[in-house]
């Protein structure tokens, strides 16, 4: 309820209040007492009853020698007459004058005994009134619930978007169509429509949408796809229709909806029979973008990060014409997130957003903004004026691990064994040439894990090959194969390891056809997560026979990563134990402190001459290996930690 709603109801009330005590005070009798029958009879035995006004049973007694009456009432139907003379009280001339009036049907009575009713009525016309509002959410169930934008002062702009430039370009044209649609015309242009935004999480998909919003100069409806459905049937569809009749009598105008999957899942996917209200909304959407009425100019935006669930219909010409991919940004399109997010704040002359944005492949722009917003609040909790290189290091630590636990204590056993740990998975890595390179070892505990191993991408690349993943697997293994050959047995701390190490082989075998033995085959599609109902009836798609063969094939990779690892932990047990004490001594090594203390490899890089800063090393990557990006091939996250988890029980 409104402000100025809340004031007329509260004017309302305080009215009606005012008549029920005015017509109260009407009908109250001016001055007098109240007294029993018994003291009216005793005063006119004793001769000080002049006269008796009748009303009803009401008495209004006037006593002798007094001016202000009193008030009594008969207990009886008996006439007042009656029972004065039955007590002997003499009546008349000589007597009592009884005087009777009838009680009649005065204004104030009658509205008196109809003014609960009229109280009611005016209640119900009050709220009835208030519910045929088109703001009512009660009554209005078929309107939609989009929000127009119409401000001309846009607050988003194509500007405040990093990173996606292929995305800015084709929205940039669908501006022009809405700006300038006699461009476009002249060539027999149509304009697009829908686009439909496909993109991981925090890719920037919404701000996209608003930036749109600044720049195209025309309404604006936004909304979201789970507002087009309700429990009650119809409503859905009638709010499709109220949405697209607002956009079109608005026209030239574009329509936002977020999260489109919501309303958008493939028709004919629910479990069990009825009514679908969710498949009523899709239908009508379908027929509001591209029915007999093509020639609206109205446009539709949607967002979604699951296209794979979307009904084929929504993504044909004609509906959705162009389909714009905003995938995580490179290293140059994180450090423009990087600029953006950084303008406006005071920060250091001595930080270089270059290392930040090679430390962080695979961090989406969401992740970005988060890493910086925690560096500014390390910043403030330090007592300092500026954000430092120290304040955004410590962000990343704690955007990938979590905080620093200073708390938890820790006796010098097991901190000699997570030393190790940590050492062995920077000496496997780091002397494995396909592996990424080791940037930053600590044995600080942070979120759940006791230490952290952090490795710094050569490149962005999305497509790798076999060594790779084997190179990453031997230095997954380097805990695990480390704790072994110095303290005789290992511990719980790598199971998270041994895990990684067991998912990396399986996809390598079931997935990505890197197995000789069963050769470029995929298996086991039917596993995956249920998104469509249809995936309940599909079954495993291979035999006892082949699941078989691919246990005994993850069981061969991970063993020969695991003997792969033995031998690099053997050849350099100098070098491990170097690195373990130190790392039992300053608990974090990292840049060309690491690089120093490792030693020259081939293949990797050399540390910069000087001292290092106390923000960290420059450790320079390795050269890029020019190569196309698949979709398929999962990105790589920044600082792919291998460290000693909570013990949680045997692995």
């Amino acid at each position: 309820m409104t402000k100025p709603s809340r004031r007329r109801l509260v004017f309302l009330l305080a009215m009606m209040s005012t008549l029920v005590l005015a017509l109260l005070l009407a009908l109250r009798p001016s001055g007098g007492v109240d007294q029993p029958l018994s003291y009216v009879i005793a005063e006119a035995q004793a001769r000080r009853v002049e006269r008796i006004e009748v009303r009803g049973d009401v008495l209004t007694v006037h006593l002798a020698g007094t001016e202000e009456p009193i008030r009594s009432r008969k207990e009886s139907s008996s006439s007042i007459e009656g029972i004065l003379r039955h007590n002997g009280v003499p009546i008349g001339a000589d007597g009592v004058e009884v005087v009777v009036r009838g009680e009649g049907t005065s204004i104030v009575s009658l509205v008196l005994n109809f003014l609960p009713f009229i109280l009611i009525g005016g209640l119900l016309f009050f709220m009835l009134r208030r519910m045929g509002g088109a703001n009512n959410q009660a009554m209005a169930f078929g309107k939609s619930r989009a929000k127009m934008n119409l401000s001309t002062r846009p607050t988003v702009t194509f500007e405040d978007v990093a990173g996606q430039e292929e995305a800015k370009q084709e929205l940039h044209e669908i501006v022009e169509f809405l700006k300038y649609p006699e461009k476009f015309s002249a060539l027999g242009a149509r304009i697009p429509h829908g686009v439909l935004l496909i993109g991981p999480p925090g890719t920037g998909k919404t701000m996209v949408a608003r930036a749109v919003s600044g720049e195209a100069g025309v309404p604006f409806f936004h909304l979201s796809g789970s507002e087009f459905v309700e429990m009650f049937v119809g409503v859905g569809a009638s709010r499709v229709r109220d949405l697209f009749k607002n956009a079109k009598e608005n026209a030239p105008a574009i329509v936002f909806i977020d999260e489109i999957d919501a309303v958008g899942r493939q028709r004919g996917s629910g479990l069990g029979g009825g009514h679908d209200e969710r498949e009523q909304a899709l239908n009508q959407i379908l027929v509001e973008m591209d029915g007999f009425d093509t020639e609206a100019n109205v446009i539709v935006i949607a967002a979604t990060n699951r296209p794979d669930v979307l009904d084929p219909a929504l993504l044909r010409p004609g509906r959705f014409d162009r389909q714009v991919t905003l995938d995580l940004p490179d290293v140059r399109g994180r450090r423009q997130v990087l600029d953006v997010h950084v303008t406006g704040k005071p920060v250091d002359e001595s930080i270089s957003l270059d290392t930040i944005a090679k430390q962080t492949p695979g961090f989406s722009g969401a992740d970005l903004a988060n890493l910086v917003n925690e560096a500014a609040i390390l910043a403030a909790r330090r007592g300092k004026k500026r954000i430092s290189m120290d304040e955004l290091n410590e962000a990343v630590d704690r955007v990938i691990a979590g905080p620093e636990r200073k708390s938890r204590v820790i006796t010098e056993v097991e901190k000699k064994i997570i030393a190790y740990h940590e050492a062995g998975h920077t000496v496997a890595g780091y002397f494995s040439p396909r592996a990424d390179i080791p940037f930053k070892v600590t044995i600080v505990a942070r979120g759940m894990a006791g230490g952290s191993t952090r490795s710094l991408p050569s490149d962005d690349r999305r497509l790798q090959d076999r060594s790779y993943y084997e190179a990453m697997m031997t230095m997954a293994l380097g805990g695990h194969v480390s704790e072994e050959t110095v303290f005789g047995e290992m511990t719980t701390g790598a199971h998270d390891d041994i895990g990684k190490v067991t998912q990396i082989a399986r996809a390598m075998v079931t997935q990505w056809g890197m197995s000789p033995r069963l050769g470029p085959r995929t298996f086991g599609k039917g596993e995956q997560a249920t998104f469509l109902g249809r995936d309940i009836s599909r079954g495993r798609d291979y035999s006892e026979r082949t699941a078989e063969q691919i246990d005994d094939e993850v069981r061969r990779l991970v063993g020969e990563a695991h003997a792969r690892c033995r031998a690099v932990i053997a050849e350099h047990r100098d070098t491990l134990d170097r690195l373990a004490s130190r790392l039992m001594e300053v608990e974090t090594v990292e840049g060309d402190d690491l690089l120093r203390l490792l030693g020259p490899v081939e293949g990797r890089p050399l540390p910069a001459d000087g001292p290092t800063s106390s923000s960290g090393g420059r450790a320079s990557p390795a050269p890029a290996v020019d190569a196309s990006h698949e979709d398929d091939t999962p990105p790589r996250r920044a600082g792919l930690t291998w460290g000693p988890r909570p013990n949680s029980g045997a692995d």
